[in-house]
């Protein structure tokens, strides 16, 4: 009975402690899509515009400390005079800028083309077959460090002309990257793999297509990516050897004009140009790849 009261009188007796307040809890309140997008783009523009700007700098003070260099304006003023009417023709001689651009592409795409049909295949089989690997790894590597004008004269020598030699120079040099990629992409597959096509008995045009083409096809447009960097470069210099309409061309022919101005738009034309080509593949090169998947 006195066990009862005891345990009433503490069921009764009432238990005190110290209340904690705690702070109120700050919610961050997520940015609008448009927001993120927004400072996204002024993060990857604002550097951009501050890198043209101190390129623009430099140019200034390098005209002013040197004579007859021109000026950012004047030759802003030159290029509007230059693109105002870039298509015309006045001669077989005498053309705009843009037939000389358009000149240029259609060699590299003949040099580039032919260098892909060639070279994409040739790497597979050095990739896949030992014997070929031993066969022409040694020509690879001596051929491929050559400067790309040394297969100039060889090209004038063979065609007698300027056109298919400048064509030449660009197979030449760029076959060499598609065929080196392809060949390392073909060598970097699993063994379970083939295995799998050799229990299965695949013929080898199956086993080509089926599995090393799609397992390849990432290195082979890194190769390709390179390579049209390489007959973009080439053009430029070859052209200035043989010739003729073209970008290359026409910037030395400016220059024994005298008109620097024009140089120095030619010079942001080729970059222009160069970097569309390059981007376009690296967009088919993700467009394609599995990694990134």
């Amino acid at each position: 009975m006195k066990h009862l009261q005891n345990t009433k009188a503490a069921v009764e007796t009432p238990v005190t402690g110290e209340v904690i307040t705690l702070p109120p809890v700050q919610v961050r309140r997520r940015a609008p899509a448009f927001a993120r997008q927004m400072n996204d783009f002024l993060q990857q523009l604002i550097p951009a515009v501050l890198g043209l700007g101190l390129l623009v700098l430099c140019w200034q003070l390098a005209a002013i400390n040197s004579k007859g260099f021109p000026t950012p304006l004047s030759t802003l003023e030159s290029a509007r005079t230059l693109f105002a009417d870039p298509f015309y023709r006045d001669g077989p001689n005498d053309m705009g800028i843009g037939w000389n651009v358009l000149a240029s592409l259609q060699r590299v795409a003949v040099g580039f083309g032919l260098a892909a049909l060639v070279g994409i295949p040739l790497g597979f089989l050095i990739g896949r077959f030992v014997f070929f690997s031993r066969m022409f790894t040694p020509l690879v590597a001596l051929l491929r460090p050559v400067s790309p004008l040394a297969w100039l004269p060889i090209g004038l020598l063979l065609f007698q002309k300027a056109e298919p030699a400048s064509s030449w120079t660009i197979f030449i040099c760029s076959i060499w990257p598609m065929v080196i990629n392809t060949a390392e992409g073909v060598r970097r597959i699993p063994e379970d793999y083939l295995n799998v096509a050799r229990v299965l008995q695949l013929s080898e045009w199956t086993v080509m297509r089926r599995i090393l083409f799609p397992a390849v096809l990432p290195a082979v447009l890194t190769g390709v990516r390179l390579s049209i960097g390489i007959a973009w470069l080439v053009i430029v210099a070859a052209e200035m050897l043989t010739g003729g309409l073209g970008i290359g061309f026409w910037i030395w022919n400016e220059w024994n004009n005298l008109n620097v101005e024009n140089i120095l738009i030619a010079i942001v034309i080729i970059g222009v140009v160069g970097l569309l080509l390059e981007q376009g593949l690296m967009l088919i090169a993700r467009r394609f790849s599995w990694q990134d998947k």
